[in-house]
């Protein structure tokens, strides 16, 4: 008995909802660097993991949010804000700790996502029956000034 083949439904989703450019890397370790040219700390290069076709949503109700313990701390860490990552089945499964960002918006797009940046909570999710792969992430609440 063969399986459900949702090639098709794939590429009609992608190009439906996958219509902005995310990019997925991992965050270079490390402490930063003084730059005696600018006389600033420069931090290392994060590693491009994946650029690609994307999209970035909220997951849940829009104004959800929750408070979680971070593990041995006495104290909440930082607000989760539930949010999902799209990209296609052929893109690298995240990894946890990966930083997410939305680089280029389709035309009519929400321009607000440009500069925000999310956190992989767990693993890019698989499973047997999937069009697009679905990342949770969590927003990152302070972000690095970039130039």
């Amino acid at each position: 008995m063969a399986g459900i083949d949702l090639s098709g439904i794939a590429k009609l989703i992608e190009g439906m909802v996958l219509l902005d450019t995310v990019r997925f890397s991992r965050p270079a370790s490390g402490a930063p660097v003084f730059d005696q040219t600018t006389g600033e700390y420069v931090y290392p290069e994060a590693e491009v993991v994946y650029e690609g076709p994307g999209a970035v949503q909220p997951a849940g109700t829009p104004a959800e949010v929750i408070a979680l313990p971070v593990a041995n701390l006495p104290w909440v860490d930082e607000t989760r804000s539930k949010y999902r990552a799209l990209t296609p089945l052929s893109a690298p499964i995240a990894e946890r700790d990966m930083l997410v960002s939305v680089i280029a918006v389709h035309p009519g797009g929400d321009v607000a996502l440009i500069g925000r940046q999310w956190r992989v909570q767990d693993p890019g999710g698989v499973g047997t029956l999937n069009a697009v792969r679905i990342t949770a992430l969590d927003q990152v609440q302070q972000t690095r000034e970039t130039s």
